[in-house]
Protein backbone atom coordinates (compact mmCIF):
# COMPACT_ATOMS: atom_id res chain seq x y z
CA UNK A 1 0.00 0.00 0.00
CA UNK A 2 1.31 3.28 -0.67
CA UNK A 3 1.83 6.26 1.51
CA UNK A 4 -1.01 9.01 0.01
CA UNK A 5 0.63 11.83 -2.39
CA UNK A 6 -0.46 15.35 -2.61
CA UNK A 7 0.15 16.36 -6.51
CA UNK A 8 0.62 20.01 -4.89
CA UNK A 9 3.39 19.43 -3.02
CA UNK A 10 6.69 20.34 -4.24
CA UNK A 11 9.29 17.20 -4.85
CA UNK A 12 12.58 18.69 -5.85
CA UNK A 13 14.67 16.23 -4.33
CA UNK A 14 14.53 12.50 -5.19
CA UNK A 15 16.12 9.40 -3.32
CA UNK A 16 15.30 6.62 -6.05
CA UNK A 17 17.97 3.76 -5.19
CA UNK A 18 19.24 4.48 -1.69
CA UNK A 19 18.85 2.32 1.67
CA UNK A 20 17.90 4.51 4.51
CA UNK A 21 17.32 3.53 8.15
CA UNK A 22 15.27 5.18 11.08
CA UNK A 23 15.23 4.35 14.55
CA UNK A 24 12.58 4.80 16.69
CA UNK A 25 11.21 4.90 13.21
CA UNK A 26 7.42 3.88 13.83
CA UNK A 27 6.19 6.61 15.68
CA UNK A 28 6.55 10.80 16.01
CA UNK A 29 9.23 12.44 13.92
CA UNK A 30 10.71 8.95 13.26
CA UNK A 31 7.67 7.68 11.12
CA UNK A 32 6.78 11.05 9.74
CA UNK A 33 10.26 10.78 8.42
CA UNK A 34 9.88 7.26 7.31
CA UNK A 35 7.06 8.83 4.92
CA UNK A 36 9.09 11.49 3.50
CA UNK A 37 12.23 9.83 2.37
CA UNK A 38 9.83 6.93 1.40
CA UNK A 39 7.87 9.87 -0.85
CA UNK A 40 11.15 10.76 -2.32
CA UNK A 41 11.54 6.80 -3.74
CA UNK A 42 13.98 5.20 -1.09
CA UNK A 43 13.98 1.73 0.30
CA UNK A 44 13.47 2.29 4.24
CA UNK A 45 14.43 0.06 6.93
CA UNK A 46 12.08 1.26 10.35
CA UNK A 47 13.78 0.41 12.87
CA UNK A 48 12.07 0.01 15.76
CA UNK A 49 11.30 -1.13 19.41
CA UNK A 50 8.08 -1.56 19.13
CA UNK A 51 7.71 -4.67 16.34
CA UNK A 52 4.26 -4.76 15.79
CA UNK A 53 4.21 -0.69 15.04
CA UNK A 54 7.03 -0.96 12.53
CA UNK A 55 5.51 -4.23 10.61
CA UNK A 56 2.20 -1.74 10.57
CA UNK A 57 4.28 1.31 9.53
CA UNK A 58 6.07 -0.90 6.69
CA UNK A 59 3.32 -2.40 5.22
CA UNK A 60 1.51 1.25 5.04
CA UNK A 61 4.39 2.87 2.21
CA UNK A 62 6.19 1.65 -0.40
CA UNK A 63 9.66 0.08 -0.21
CA UNK A 64 10.12 -0.79 3.83
CA UNK A 65 10.75 -3.15 6.18
CA UNK A 66 10.55 -3.43 9.86
CA UNK A 67 13.73 -4.19 11.47
CA UNK A 68 13.37 -4.70 15.43
CA UNK A 69 15.76 -2.65 17.49
CA UNK A 70 16.64 -1.68 20.61
CA UNK A 71 19.09 1.09 20.24
CA UNK A 72 20.73 0.72 23.84
CA UNK A 73 21.25 -3.26 23.35
CA UNK A 74 24.69 -3.92 21.29
CA UNK A 75 23.60 -7.46 21.26
CA UNK A 76 20.23 -6.37 19.43
CA UNK A 77 22.13 -4.15 17.19
CA UNK A 78 24.72 -6.21 16.20
CA UNK A 79 21.32 -8.91 14.77
CA UNK A 80 20.08 -5.96 12.90
CA UNK A 81 23.31 -5.02 10.90
CA UNK A 82 23.56 -8.38 10.07
CA UNK A 83 20.06 -8.18 8.78
CA UNK A 84 21.10 -4.92 5.96
CA UNK A 85 23.48 -5.35 3.64
CA UNK A 86 23.47 -1.85 2.15
CA UNK A 87 22.65 1.63 3.77
CA UNK A 88 23.17 4.86 2.57
CA UNK A 89 21.23 7.07 4.59
CA UNK A 90 21.50 6.30 8.71
CA UNK A 91 18.68 8.59 11.17
CA UNK A 92 19.76 8.53 14.29
CA UNK A 93 15.91 9.49 15.96
CA UNK A 94 15.60 7.10 19.04
CA UNK A 95 15.47 9.18 22.06
CA UNK A 96 13.45 9.96 25.47
CA UNK A 97 12.86 12.92 27.32
CA UNK A 98 12.87 13.91 31.10
CA UNK A 99 11.33 16.76 33.03
CA UNK A 100 13.34 18.54 36.38
CA UNK A 101 16.26 20.26 37.27
CA UNK A 102 19.24 18.91 38.33
CA UNK A 103 18.27 18.56 41.77
CA UNK A 104 14.96 16.64 40.47
CA UNK A 105 17.11 14.49 38.41
CA UNK A 106 18.01 11.14 40.07
CA UNK A 107 21.61 9.64 38.97
CA UNK A 108 19.32 6.53 37.29
CA UNK A 109 17.30 9.08 35.56
CA UNK A 110 20.40 10.95 34.10
CA UNK A 111 22.06 7.96 33.22
CA UNK A 112 19.03 6.49 31.38
CA UNK A 113 18.84 9.32 29.14
CA UNK A 114 22.56 9.50 28.50
CA UNK A 115 22.58 5.63 27.42
CA UNK A 116 19.23 6.04 25.26
CA UNK A 117 20.10 9.88 23.68
CA UNK A 118 23.84 9.95 23.49
CA UNK A 119 25.56 6.31 23.84
CA UNK A 120 22.66 4.39 21.53
CA UNK A 121 23.79 7.30 18.71
CA UNK A 122 27.09 6.27 19.27
CA UNK A 123 26.57 2.35 19.20
CA UNK A 124 24.26 2.74 16.14
CA UNK A 125 26.69 4.89 14.06
CA UNK A 126 29.78 2.83 14.89
CA UNK A 127 28.11 -0.78 13.85
CA UNK A 128 26.58 0.87 10.77
CA UNK A 129 29.41 3.04 9.70
CA UNK A 130 31.53 0.37 7.56
CA UNK A 131 28.06 0.12 5.13
CA UNK A 132 27.95 3.77 5.27
CA UNK A 133 31.72 4.63 4.12
CA UNK A 134 30.97 1.66 1.36
CA UNK A 135 27.98 3.69 0.27
CA UNK A 136 30.52 6.45 -0.93
CA UNK A 137 33.52 4.07 -2.21
CA UNK A 138 33.89 3.85 -5.65
CA UNK A 139 32.21 7.12 -7.21
CA UNK A 140 29.08 5.99 -5.22
CA UNK A 141 26.87 9.00 -4.14
CA UNK A 142 28.18 9.50 -0.30
CA UNK A 143 26.76 7.98 2.75
CA UNK A 144 24.62 10.33 5.47
CA UNK A 145 24.61 10.35 8.62
CA UNK A 146 21.29 12.72 10.12
CA UNK A 147 21.29 12.80 13.94
CA UNK A 148 17.43 13.96 15.27
CA UNK A 149 18.85 16.38 17.96
CA UNK A 150 16.56 19.20 19.23
CA UNK A 151 16.01 22.84 20.26
CA UNK A 152 16.82 22.01 23.97
CA UNK A 153 20.80 21.02 22.91
CA UNK A 154 20.77 24.46 21.79
CA UNK A 155 18.82 26.85 24.61
CA UNK A 156 18.75 26.51 27.87
CA UNK A 157 15.32 25.05 28.98
CA UNK A 158 13.89 24.99 32.31
CA UNK A 159 13.18 22.00 34.42
CA UNK A 160 15.03 19.85 31.01
CA UNK A 161 18.96 19.35 32.70
CA UNK A 162 19.26 15.75 31.91
CA UNK A 163 17.22 16.57 28.24
CA UNK A 164 19.19 19.79 27.21
CA UNK A 165 22.86 17.89 28.57
CA UNK A 166 21.94 14.75 25.91
CA UNK A 167 20.77 16.54 23.30
CA UNK A 168 23.56 19.47 23.40
CA UNK A 169 25.94 16.01 23.44
CA UNK A 170 24.23 14.85 20.09
CA UNK A 171 24.54 17.84 18.22
CA UNK A 172 28.66 17.99 19.44
CA UNK A 173 29.08 14.29 18.72
CA UNK A 174 27.61 15.49 14.99
CA UNK A 175 29.86 17.85 14.27
CA UNK A 176 32.84 16.05 15.13
CA UNK A 177 31.81 13.37 13.02
CA UNK A 178 31.50 15.81 10.18
CA UNK A 179 35.15 16.49 11.05
CA UNK A 180 36.40 13.49 11.20
CA UNK A 181 34.61 12.18 7.75
CA UNK A 182 34.99 15.35 5.45
CA UNK A 183 35.03 13.42 2.27
CA UNK A 184 33.41 10.13 2.87
CA UNK A 185 30.28 10.73 4.58
CA UNK A 186 27.96 13.89 4.96
CA UNK A 187 26.63 14.29 8.81
CA UNK A 188 24.24 16.90 10.32
CA UNK A 189 22.05 17.19 13.22
CA UNK A 190 18.52 18.55 13.56
CA UNK A 191 17.15 20.74 16.09
CA UNK A 192 13.59 20.70 15.88
CA UNK A 193 11.56 22.37 18.46
CA UNK A 194 8.59 19.78 20.86
CA UNK A 195 6.73 18.21 18.67
CA UNK A 196 2.81 17.20 19.00
CA UNK A 197 2.95 13.68 19.57
CA UNK A 198 3.96 11.17 22.18
CA UNK A 199 5.88 12.51 24.93
CA UNK A 200 4.45 16.55 25.49
CA UNK A 201 1.23 15.40 24.88
CA UNK A 202 1.54 12.77 27.51
CA UNK A 203 3.10 14.90 30.15
CA UNK A 204 0.14 17.60 29.44
CA UNK A 205 -1.96 14.98 29.37
CA UNK A 206 -1.29 13.04 32.73
CA UNK A 207 2.07 13.96 34.53
CA UNK A 208 1.79 11.01 36.82
CA UNK A 209 2.32 8.81 34.06
CA UNK A 210 5.50 7.12 32.94
CA UNK A 211 6.33 8.86 29.45
CA UNK A 212 8.08 7.71 25.90
CA UNK A 213 9.85 9.88 23.33
CA UNK A 214 9.76 8.37 19.70
CA UNK A 215 9.67 4.63 20.44
CA UNK A 216 12.84 4.22 22.70
CA UNK A 217 12.69 2.48 26.11
CA UNK A 218 10.35 3.89 29.02
CA UNK A 219 11.79 7.17 30.86
CA UNK A 220 11.05 8.38 34.27
CA UNK A 221 7.69 10.06 35.30
CA UNK A 222 6.92 13.17 34.17
CA UNK A 223 6.81 16.19 36.66
CA UNK A 224 3.97 18.48 37.03
CA UNK A 225 2.21 19.33 33.70
CA UNK A 226 2.20 22.96 34.39
CA UNK A 227 5.50 23.16 33.54
CA UNK A 228 4.31 22.43 29.66
CA UNK A 229 1.16 24.21 30.09
CA UNK A 230 2.92 27.72 31.09
CA UNK A 231 4.52 27.98 27.49
CA UNK A 232 4.29 30.91 26.52
CA UNK A 233 2.21 31.70 23.06
CA UNK A 234 5.11 32.67 21.20
CA UNK A 235 6.58 28.81 21.50
CA UNK A 236 4.53 26.89 18.83
CA UNK A 237 4.70 23.10 18.46
CA UNK A 238 5.71 21.62 15.60
CA UNK A 239 3.58 18.81 13.93
CA UNK A 240 4.82 15.56 12.23
CA UNK A 241 2.15 15.54 9.27
CA UNK A 242 3.66 13.59 5.98
CA UNK A 243 2.78 16.64 4.28
CA UNK A 244 5.66 19.00 5.76
CA UNK A 245 7.25 20.49 3.10
CA UNK A 246 9.68 18.31 1.66
CA UNK A 247 11.43 20.57 -0.62
CA UNK A 248 12.86 21.87 3.08
CA UNK A 249 13.00 18.31 5.08
CA UNK A 250 14.67 15.94 2.20
CA UNK A 251 17.08 18.88 1.05
CA UNK A 252 19.96 17.48 3.65
CA UNK A 253 19.77 14.07 2.00
CA UNK A 254 20.41 15.58 -1.04
CA UNK A 255 23.05 18.26 -0.94
CA UNK A 256 26.23 17.67 -0.67
CA UNK A 257 27.23 21.22 0.73
CA UNK A 258 25.85 21.17 4.07
CA UNK A 259 27.84 18.45 6.02
CA UNK A 260 28.47 19.67 9.59
CA UNK A 261 25.60 22.36 9.11
CA UNK A 262 22.84 22.61 12.12
CA UNK A 263 19.41 22.37 10.37
CA UNK A 264 17.50 24.81 13.44
CA UNK A 265 13.59 23.82 13.33
CA UNK A 266 13.35 25.53 16.47
CA UNK A 267 11.42 28.48 15.61
CA UNK A 268 10.76 31.19 18.19
CA UNK A 269 12.06 28.88 20.94
CA UNK A 270 15.65 29.39 19.48
CA UNK A 271 15.01 33.10 18.53
CA UNK A 272 17.88 33.88 21.22
CA UNK A 273 20.73 32.37 19.46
Amino acid sequence: MSTPQDSTTPQPFRLDGRHALVTGGASGIGEATVKELARAGAFLWIADINSSAAEALAASVDSAKALPLDVTNPNSIAAAVAQVHRLDILVNNAGIGHVGSIEATEPADFDRLLNVNVRAVYLVTRAFLPLLLAAGANGGRTGTIVNIGSVAGLVGIKQRFAYCTTKGAVIAMTRQLAVEYPKTLRVMPFAPAPWKRHLWRAILRNSTKTTRLRSAPTCAPASPSDVLASRKKSHRWCATSPRTKPHLSLAPFSISMVAGRLRNLGGPVSAKL
